[in-house]
């Protein structure tokens, strides 16, 4: 499984300590950037991330700002992505089992790295349901 990464600078920190520990397991993560703690705008970052998911260059994504809120909104403009806010750990099973999302976001400046780190396997061990939430996305992306 391909993962990419990326931050803003309000998310840089969480990003490097989340690419530290999965580098530490064998698991390299595709980093999108930023690449320092200098200003830079999320939208920015959800742009680099969103093609990545889109031409199937990864297979899910991790995006980090201060709170989460902005990059996630940025993401969610673009048809095929479902970028979800995984702020417990109940969200982060529902996230995957009933929204099929493919973009974790996280608050890199309003959570802990170890409720991160437990949240992203939450979701990775997590299966999509299928069934009635099929039915659902498919009035996501048809606008509805």
């Amino acid at each position: 499984m391909k993962i990419s990464i990326a931050s803003d600078h309000g998310g840089f920190e969480l990003k490097e300590q989340i690419k530290k520990h999965f580098l530490s397991q064998g698991i390299t993560l595709q980093d999108l950037g930023t690449h320092s703690a200098d200003s830079c705008d999320y939208p920015d970052i959800a742009h680099k991330m969103v093609p990545a998911i889109l031409n199937k260059n990864a297979d899910l994504g991790i995006l980090i700002c201060g709170t989460g809120i902005g990059i996630s909104i940025a993401a969610n403009r673009f048809k095929g992505i479902r970028a979800a806010i995984l702020y417990d750990d109940f969200t982060a099973e529902m996230a995957k089992k009933h929204n099929n999302a493919n973009i974790m976001v996280f608050g890199g400046r309003t959570m802990k790295f170890e409720d991160v780190i437990r949240r992203i396997n939450i979701f990775l061990n997590t299966e999509f349901e299928g069934g009635r939430h099929n039915t659902r996305l498919a009035k996501i992306e048809e606008g509805i």
